[in-house]
């Protein structure tokens, strides 16, 4: 089984910024690549915070309301308002910051962005320099697949090889990433092994198993 893994998956061509990049030159570069977020390096490719919009709008969240009609904030936390009063990345951005490494596979980089509720993650390689960024909708390019190619990873790759089942004895049928099974196997315990297998594929969405096993026939 191939499971695609980050390095498949991000973007390469990576826009950051340095330390000293100014607050508008910051949202100049978000406006003109479309992005949310920027990752700031040092002088040796090395992320060391992300700014994002939203770091950029606390400058102007608190600034008086022009009509007079807003009641001003009562308390600011301390970080917020550092990052208010910020005019360069280095005050601005998010750190220390959340990494990603190309090998991890998209269940790994999944649970490390929800465990630390992040959006994107910057891809390093071992010596730390940046090389990749990797974002939620990155990681769910892998239920565009094909049915016909997530069938057949599950009758090659799962069935056959890995399980060595006999071939056809179980048919794996798919349709929008849902996969049913039906045939037969030896032993019952091998049903929920074959269902978390297929589980573990890309692209698949549910498995349902109509599966049944010798002794039942």
């Amino acid at each position: 089984m191939q499971h695609r893994c980050v390095s498949d998956l991000m973007t390469r061509d990576v826009v950051r910024a340095g330390r000293d990049t100014t607050f508008k030159e910051i949202a100049k570069v978000l406006a003109e690549y479309d992005i949310t977020a920027v990752p700031v390096v040092d002088d040796g490719d090395r992320p060391v915070g992300v700014v994002s919009e939203a770091d950029l709008l606390r400058k102007e969240a608190q600034q008086p309301d022009p009509a007079g009609l807003l009641r001003a904030a009562t308390h600011t936390p301390t970080a917020d308002h550092a990052k208010a009063e910020a005019v360069t990345a280095e005050g601005l951005m998010t750190s220390p910051i959340v990494i990603a490494r190309p090998q991890w596979t998209v269940v790994e980089a999944a649970r490390v962005m929800e465990s630390n509720h992040v959006k994107r993650l910057p891809v390093v390689d071992d010596a730390g320099r940046l090389i990749g960024l990797v974002s939620r909708s990155d990681l769910l390019r892998v239920f565009l697949r094909p049915d016909s190619a997530i069938r057949e990873e599950i009758q090659g790759d799962v069935l056959t090889r890995t399980l060595g089942l006999a071939p056809f004895a179980v048919t794996a049928h798919v349709v929008d990433g849902r996969v049913t099974l039906d045939g037969t196997v030896e032993q019952a315990s091998l049903t929920p092994v074959v269902e978390r297998l297929c589980r573990g594929v890309d692209g698949v969405v549910d498995v349902h198993s109509h599966l049944i096993h010798q002794l039942d026939t």
